[in-house]
């Protein structure tokens, strides 16, 4: 049997740089693969194996038990069904709310060009807020923002035309990723008083509006990259055998962009999936999410780790899966069966 560490031509690793490598590799699989192990470990701890630990293996360190299980799935019940199905509605709606819109502006961004101009962009947002301050004020919201409308269509017909600066794609896809600079913090307390004008307020769809906002800028900047790689030659030769926008984006552009789309819409539901701090304003007791019922295990007596366990272990096991069987798409070629015979 020949060894995987012997040296298979002159570019190859000498035996001990593979060795290291391999040392190296395995020191991170610990790393990596030891929380879940530890995770899943203490889900079968009562909170005097907790406490008097730590206990690493079963049936030698301690005794387990499906007491923590029994209490999450069966005692607590509704309060641990009900913010499951409340994260799988979200993450998956805000998930591919996100894709389908984002994709498709990061495909005009790459393709078509856009060039609005920075005054007729000023004084949109010049009119939007006179209309705002006009509502605050007390004028009927939708008189004052039709008011602000009239008066941007005029202003832009008028004075528009003498502003010559225009913003270009890089401009608006810069735009669009500064938009996750803000810290979330910064926007939870305005998000709170806006859904509550709308009687919104522990809602899913608040949650699933503010997840495809906040996530619709990864989606444009990760699939603006993806799409600029593709050959532009394939879209050209549809075209000329009469295929329109539409029918080359749904049949060429789309099938050989899965590996992107798919690697997109798993980091944008891991964002949704784990989010916490928009949540937590937003929703008390009907849309609250997993990560609220995770912190919810933080009870006077302190942290009740056996339970946070299962509960962690009940959340992440969805997202493991999917990625699992997902994986096969990341990994197909990019232009499997995309040129034309």
């Amino acid at each position: 049997m020949r060894s995987p560490f012997r040296r298979r031509s002159a570019t190859d690793l000498s035996p001990p740089a593979k060795l290291g490598a391999f040392l190296i590799l395995l020191a991170w699989a610990f790393i990596v693969l030891f929380p879940i192990y530890w995770l899943f470990v203490t889900s079968f701890k009562t909170a005097y194996d907790v406490d008097k630990g730590p206990f690493y293996i079963p049936f030698v360190d301690f005794q387990p038990t499906l007491s923590a299980w029994r209490y999450i799935l069966f005692d607590l019940g509704n309060d641990t069904i009900r913010p499951y199905v409340n994260t799988v509605i979200v993450g998956l709606s805000s998930s591919v709310i996100a894709l389908i819109v984002g994709s498709l502006a990061a495909y005009a961004l790459v393709r078509f060009t856009y060039r609005p101009r920075v005054g007729i962009v000023g004084l949109f947002i010049g009119s939007f807020a006179l209309a705002t301050i006009a509502a605050i004020a007390g004028a009927p919201p939708s008189i004052a923002f039709l008011s602000g409308l009239a008066v941007f269509l005029i202003l832009a017909q008028t004075v528009g035309r003498r502003f010559v600066r225009a913003f270009g794609n890089s401009d608006i896809a810069f735009w669009l990723i500064s938009q996750r600079i803000l810290p979330p913090i910064a926007v939870a307390v305005p998000l709170y008083v806006l859904f509550q004008q709308v009687h919104l307020l522990d809602n899913i769809a608040a949650l699933i509006l503010t997840y495809v906002a906040t996530n619709l800028p990864i989606v444009v900047w990760l699939m603006r990259d993806y799409f600029a790689s593709l050959p532009r030659e394939l879209e050209e030769s549809a075209a000329v055998d009469g295929a329109s926008v539409y029918r080359i984006v749904r049949s060429i552009v789309l099938p050989i962009s899965v590996p992107g789309l798919v690697a997109t819409f798993l980091i944008v539901l891991i964002f949704a999936w784990n989010e916490f701090l928009i949540a937590l304003v937003l929703t008390s007791a009907n849309a609250q999410t997993m990560p609220l019922q995770v912190a919810a295990q933080n009870a006077t007596r302190g942290p009740q780790w056996w339970a946070m366990s299962v509960l962690i272990i009940i959340m992440i096991t969805p997202v493991v899966v999917m990625a699992v069987a997902l994986e096969r798409f990341i990994t197909r070629g990019i232009l499997v069966g995309a040129l034309k015979g």
